[in-house]
Parts: C-alpha cells; sequence; structure tokens
C-alpha cells in the first residue's frame, strides 16, 4: 500500500471544477437506456458512444476528473485501435472501475439486498491495476420502506463494503465507497434524513474497524432527499440543508472528498443541490460530483446512436460537465441552462 499515492489520486478526483463520470452501467443497464434512444446495444455501440464522451475534449479536459468503467469498457480499444483507458488518460483524467458483481436479495430480510463481489475481489483488482485502473467503485443499495431497513441489511453492507475498500487500498487503488440509500419510494425528507445518518455511521464504524486510511477513498452517498412517490418535495436548499447536516454528524474530516450519487434525479435537480451545498459552504471536504444519468441522459438522446451526431452530443456532454464543474464551486446559476448545449 502506497499512501502518498492514495491520498495523491483521491485529491485528485475531487479537485475543484471537476468531478467523476459514472460511466460504468453494465451490459443489461446501458441496454435500457440504448432502448430508450433506439440503439441496439452491441459491443461496438457501447464502445462507440463511450469513446465520444472520452473524446469530448472541452469537458474531459476541464471538468472531469475521473471515470468509472465497466469490464467490458476498460479492455475496449477505441476505432482507431487506442484503448479506451488510454483517452481518458490523454485528458488528463483518472481511469477507474466498478468492481462489484451487482445488489442480491438478503436472505432472510424480504425486500433488502446484499452487494455480492467480494470472493477473488483481490485478484481482479491486480488485474484491473495493470490495466490502467486507479480507483474502484462498489455500490451498496439500501432502500426505506416499511420496517426496512433493517439492521442486518446496514450492518451487512457496511462491512462489504469497509471489507472491498481494504482491499482496494492493499492494492494502491483509491476506493470510492457507495452507499445509496435509494429514493424511490413515498417517505420525506426527514426519513431519508433519519437512514443516511444510520448507514453512514455503520459504514464508518466498518472502514475504522478495517483500519481503512479514510484519507485515501472518496465517499459517494446520496444526497438527503425525498422519495420519487412523496407528497412533500423538499426545496432546493432544503436539501443542501439537511444533506450536510447529516454529513457532519457523520463523516470525518480527513476524508478528503464527497462525490454525490445523482440517484434519480433529474439533471437540473442534481445540478442544482451540488450548487447549493457549495453556496452554503463550511465544511472540511471538497464536495463534488459522480453522476452518470445526471451527466449522459442529454448526449444519449443527442447522439441517438447516429454517426452525425456525434458533436451535437459531444456539446451536450460538455454543457452538462460545464454545468456540475460550476455547482461543484457554488457557481451555477439556473439562468446558465438557458443557454444552448
Amino acid at each position: 500500500m502506497d499512501l502518498d499515492q492514495l491520498a495523491q489520486t483521491a485529491a485528485a478526483m475531487t479537485q475543484p471544477s471537476k468531478g467523476i463520470l459514472a460511466a460504468d452501467e453494465s451490459t443489461g443497464t446501458i441496454k435500457k437506456r440504448f432502448d430508450a434512444i433506439g440503439v441496439e446495444s452491441t459491443p461496438d455501440n457501447r464502445r462507440d458512444y463511450r469513446e465520444l464522451l472520452f473524446r469530448s475534449t472541452e469537458a474531459m479536459q476541464n471538468h472531469i476528473s475521473g471515470v468509472i468503467l465497466y469490464d467490458e469498457t476498460i479492455r475496449q480499444t477505441a476505432k482507431d485501435g487506442t484503448p479506451l483507458v488510454k483517452l481518458i488518460e490523454q485528458t488528463g483524467a483518472i481511469p477507474g472501475i466498478k468492481v462489484d458483481l451487482g445488489a442480491k436479495p438478503l436472505p432472510f430480510c424480504p425486500g433488502e439486498t446484499i452487494t455480492e463481489g467480494l470472493d477473488g475481489l483481490r485478484e481482479r483488482l491486480t488485474e484491473y491495476s495493470d490495466l490502467g485502473a486507479r480507483f474502484a467503485k462498489w455500490r451498496a443499495v439500501i432502500d426505506i420502506g416499511e420496517g426496512i431497513p433493517t439492521w442486518t441489511a446496514v450492518k451487512a453492507n457496511a462491512h462489504a463494503l469497509a471489507r472491498y475498500a481494504a482491499l482496494c487500498q492493499e492494492q494502491s487503488v483509491v476506493p470510492i465507497v457507495e452507499p445509496e440509500v435509494l429514493m424511490d419510494g413515498a417517505h420525506d425528507i426527514n426519513r431519508c434524513a433519519t437512514v443516511t445518518e444510520f448507514v453512514l455511521k455503520a459504514v464508518f464504524q466498518e472502514l475504522y474497524e478495517q483500519r481503512v486510511v479514510l484519507e485515501g477513498m472518496v465517499l459517494k452517498p446520496n444526497m438527503v432527499i425525498a422519495g420519487k412517490k412523496s407528497p412533500q418535495q423538499a426545496s432546493v436548499d432544503e436539501v443542501a440543508e439537511k444533506t450536510l447536516k447529516v454529513l457532519k454528524r457523520c463523516v470525518p474530516s480527513a476524508v478528503p472528498g464527497i462525490a454525490f450519487l445523482s440517484g434519480g434525479q433529474s439533471d437540473e435537480e442534481a445540478t442544482a443541490h451540488l450548487d447549493a451545498m457549495n453556496r452554503i459552504g463550511g465544511v472540511p471536504w471538497r464536495l463534488t460530483f459522480s453522476y452518470g444519468r445526471a451527466l449522459q441522459a442529454a448526449p444519449q438522446r443527442a447522439w441517438s446512436g447516429k454517426p452525425e451526431n456525434v458533436e451535437a452530443a459531444q456539446r451536450a456532454f460538455a454543457h452538462r460537465a460545464r454545468m456540475n464543474g460550476l455547482a461543484s464551486m457554488g457557481q451555477w446559476t439556473s439562468d446558465l441552462e438557458k443557454v444552448a448545449a
């Protein structure tokens, strides 16, 4: 384990005005995205789409610090034979890799899941490091509903996250620790705050017990937000205030940065909430983004699988990356969204 390297990489991943592009959709997930725009999900189409993102110079150089890749993608080459990892590195961004094997039903806990993938992880991390990955990502999924989450589910997922993080750091790979409290239910923002605090405290206790070096990790949490089905939707300011309140109670100052997931928010909602938190400020960590859909929905629609639309898709990606880059510094305004991508 190289502590200096871990700390330097974690700091670079959360540097000012930049954030992380989550391009680690599984084959099944990206098929759903492609189905929505009428594109067949073939290896070549998936490669072409990711390549147009990574060749979007304005976005990648100015506003993207790292890219989370899927197993297929980290092994692919561009049309000209250049490894996609090299395209990312040429822009100054850092390649990373999703290493969990997905959420599976948790025995005896109806409606809850456990993320799998610890078996063989040490060997997979070695291989991914050889392929160019300098950080990794593992997502734990916590749902809110009647009687859930249970302590069983929270404890099991927190423990798996910590085990994963320790294995990453052993290989000098920065772990993104992602405990996601879902926003799919009918709960209000206060219920989300309570559950998020419960989950984060459990995660950091497990990280401590597994001897994870906090300076060499990045936290990727949900924002504290009402469920999609809740009749009581919170304002942008309330989301920002409650999210920061929970984080201050749970996250040690040694953590260098927090890169939020968008979790199903619209493009502009995810940007506005991040901006509001950075305007409040007064926190010891860098607050930035690690968005998938909130960065990619617009370029996917613009591209629609047509080569003649590549430049339009890159402009759309550059626009969303710029908006979130500004939000990561508390400099975004809704008027900027009116500017054509």
